[in-house]
């Protein structure tokens, strides 16, 4: 199911693009001055694309977005109706993207074609609600130009919104097998965000420019423009602070107190089990964090764990070091969710935070691996969790990780056992 998917979608997105690009050719473009500025607009928005991913893995052009969607949604100019209609539109945005995204690709850090054919399907999909619609007069007919209008154009950007997320899942799922569910949720609380922001910005462009003009293009591109730059800051500092975390978690590395790489390991494992379970990007921010600093306890201990490996430490002995960890861990000013995840990593998993849960579980495995690559280890290592569901492990937690382990996850591949 996975090659069809990604396939029809980037397919589509070939035949859509190509008869636009046909059509334009051919019949010439309507209203230059128009699309000139709109395509301005989205080259310039792609051109100031971050070249980090977000922790959807996407590379967000907020700016070109709101332009694209603008344009798709533009049935005026200073009072004089469009006509670029729905294959126009689509060619102005594909040109204007590939025009943006050239410098991105110069440095081998361009979107994928799967970013590509979502924005030509997503703007497609815009346009066609709307472009024929307003060319034949019907939609003035049944709505007018005032307060219902907006209405209108509300409802189809949540409708295109809901298009984008629902393909930006698919081909997420195509790419990772994860379950369709949760990424489509975590699509969907990303639309919430940032995307809702571009929606109300490519509204309040195409009705500017139907009242003013041109002019109101760059007006209202302003503010988002200093917000997409605000945020490339703001994700800038984040990746120092998560930069920070990691080489403080290297530290019981150093000292000789945890395995080289475990608890990158565990944190890469675990937050492949989050997502699994559905959490929340700020929940499996949390819980990464938690997981590579959670051995940051035994950096308290005269005499340490041989191998790092608290899982096979009595219950008492675990706990301590636990509550070490996280002592430690609100010294170094992470956030209080990080510190209490580590303190209780610990506990019995009917006492835990669902982060603390997944942290035990995937630093046991962890630990009982121990570095062997045969896969009877890791089969071993899953029927030792399974066997230790009814106190330590939360048997939803033992499973996903299964699963994430069958699909070739962070970690190493196994079979998952019937039942």
């Amino acid at each position: 199911m996975r090659g069809p998917v990604a396939w029809t979608v980037r397919g589509a997105a070939g035949v859509l693009t190509g008869a636009a690009l046909g059509h334009t050719l051919w019949n010439g473009v309507a209203e230059p001055a128009a699309a000139l500025a709109f395509a301005t607009l989205i080259t310039v928005g792609e051109l100031a694309r971050r070249d980090r991913q977000d922790p959807l893995g996407r590379h967000p052009a907020p700016l070109g977005s709101a332009g694209a969607l603008a344009y798709a949604l533009l049935g005026q100019n200073a009072g004089q109706p469009t006509h670029h209609g729905v294959l126009q539109t689509v060619a102005v945005v594909v040109a204007a993207v590939l025009a943006g995204i050239v410098p991105h690709i110069a440095r081998g850090r361009g979107p994928a074609l799967d970013h590509l054919s979502r924005r030509v399907l997503t703007v497609a999909f815009a346009a066609a609600c709307f472009q024929p619609l307003y060319n034949s007069g019907r939609l003035e007919r049944w709505v007018g130009q005032g307060p219902y209008l907006v209405g209108y154009l509300l409802c189809l950007l949540g409708l295109t919104a809901l298009c984008d997320a629902v393909l930006a899942a698919a081909l997420a799922g195509a790419r990772s097998g994860r379950p369709y569910g949760p990424l489509l949720h975590d699509e969907l609380r990303a639309q919430l965000g940032v995307g809702s922001a571009i929606c109300a910005t490519g509204v309040v462009m195409a009705l500017g420019a139907a009242v003013a003009g041109l002019w109101a293009v760059t007006v209202f591109s302003g503010p988002l423009l200093l917000t997409q730059l605000s945020f490339h800051r703001i994700t800038a500092i984040r990746t120092t602070y998560r930069q920070t975390i990691t080489s403080l978690a290297r530290a019981t590395e150093i000292a000789g107190c945890t395995r080289p790489g475990h608890s990158r390991r565990v944190a890469a494992l675990s937050c492949a089990v989050g997502r699994e379970l559905g959490l929340s990007e700020r929940e499996l921010t949390v819980l990464e964090y938690a997981a590579l600093m959670h051995d940051i306890g035994q950096l308290s201990l005269v005499d340490p764990v041989p191998d790092g490996a608290t899982a096979g430490l009595p219950d008492g002995e675990a706990r301590r070091i636990a509550e070490l960890g996280g002592e430690v861990a609100r010294q170094t000013g992470v956030p209080a969710e990080v510190a209490v995840v580590v303190e209780r990593q610990a506990d019995p998993y009917r006492e835990q935070p669902t982060a603390a849960r997944i942290v035990r579980t995937v630093n046991a495995y962890d630990d009982l691996v121990g570095g062997s690559r045969h896969p009877g280890g890791s089969l071993a290592a899953l029927e030792r969790l399974r066997l230790g569901t009814g106190h330590d492990y939360q048997p939803e937690v033992v499973e996903c990780l299964a699963r994430v382990l069958a699909r070739g996850g962070r970690g190493r591949v196994v079979p998952v056992p019937p039942g």
